[in-house]
């Protein structure tokens, strides 16, 4: 057991729609103790709140630390928050509207309250103690359902003036595209999620019936995963490699739009669709390197993310730093 009262721990919580975990976590941004809870939407949301704040210090307690060491709590929430502020505007997995988070927190655990969205506190984990760690500006894309993204810019989370700078997967990336459910067309979600590569597999796949796509999913379409796709593209399948090569088209194009308007230094993939690895980061990086205005230039390194499902944890507990 750590028990090095001397330094200051950090509270986070990462809020889902199905349960939230929760973390104490020292300066350096590793987890000393985790506890978890099931996500209780059949009850109010200040009830909710009180519920995380009793886990908390719970796991506080199992850590080793105490109150008077917890310099500040965070969380990163699956909806629209406004750091500044404290409330969430609006969190659809909780059916959460207008809460004052940080106000009901602190009725609990009278400590600083930060927060931010899910993607974006990843971001800053990946930047404080992941694959971009000490480099001056990041970017981290989180592949899975949908899209999103984190912005960390001299060590601190750019979110923009009114909070939503980081909205990267609903950057529009085709005029007139696919309809996407924020009621735009053409955002880069409908484009680079696990389930944009999965509605196209559907679509295509009836045209391709000796495809292994179909093989994988034993004939019924709405089996088709993501990791079938990428199976059938690492096999040479023919409708896997065009559906890969799409999307790696579009991800490339969404990582050449970051560097062109912010020259970060390292871009991380996170999510579901990272994990496949190397086969998704060569090509990726190929077809950036095509793409890429400044040929002769360096530009941004393109990695995995390292900290997995420990990302949220961290990063909202980095907020505080």
């Amino acid at each position: 057991m750590n028990m090095e009262v001397h330094h200051m721990v950090y509270i986070g919580f990462d809020v889902g729609g199905t349960g939230v975990q929760v973390g104490v976590v020292n300066e350096k941004g590793e987890i000393l103790c985790k506890g978890n809870m099931v996500t209780r939407t059949d009850i109010p949301v200040a009830d909710q709140i009180k519920a995380m704040a009793d886990c908390a210090l719970e796991t506080l307690g199992r850590s080793g630390y105490g109150l008077k060491d917890v310099k500040s709590l965070g969380a990163g929430l699956p909806g629209v928050v406004d750091p500044r502020t404290g409330h969430i505007a609006f969190c659809p997995n909780l059916g959460w509207k207008d809460v004052d988070f940080a106000g009901e927190m602190r009725k609990h655990i009278d400590k600083p309250v930060f927060m931010d969205n899910d993607a974006t506190v990843a971001g800053l984990a990946e930047n404080i103690a992941g694959v971009s760690a000490g480099a001056h500006s990041s970017v981290f894309l989180t592949l899975g359902t949908g899209v999103g993204g984190g912005i960390v810019i001299g060590g601190k989370v750019w979110s923009g003036f009114h909070g939503v700078g980081s909205e990267i997967g609903h950057m529009i990336i085709e005029m007139d595209g696919n309809p996407c459910n924020c009621g735009n067309r053409g955002c880069l979600e409908r484009y680079c999620s696990a389930t944009a590569i999965i509605l196209a597999a559907r679509a295509a796949v009836n045209q391709y019936q000796d495809s292994a796509i179909m093989a994988k999913c034993e004939g019924d379409p709405m089996k088709i995963n993501a990791k079938m796709v990428f199976d059938a593209a690492k096999e040479g399948d023919e409708l896997g490699l065009k559906l890969f090569n799409d999307y790696i088209k579009a991800l490339a194009t969404t990582v050449v739009n970051i560097i062109h308007f912010l020259d970060p230094e390292v871009i991380a993939l996170g999510g579901g669709v990272s994990k496949a690895g190397d086969f998704l980061l060569d090509a990726l990086r190929k077809e950036v390197a095509h793409l890429v205005m400044y040929k002769t230039m360096p530009f941004a390194r393109i990695e995995l993310a390292k900290l997995g499902p420990d990302a949220g944890i961290i990063g909202a507990a980095m907020l505080g730093l």
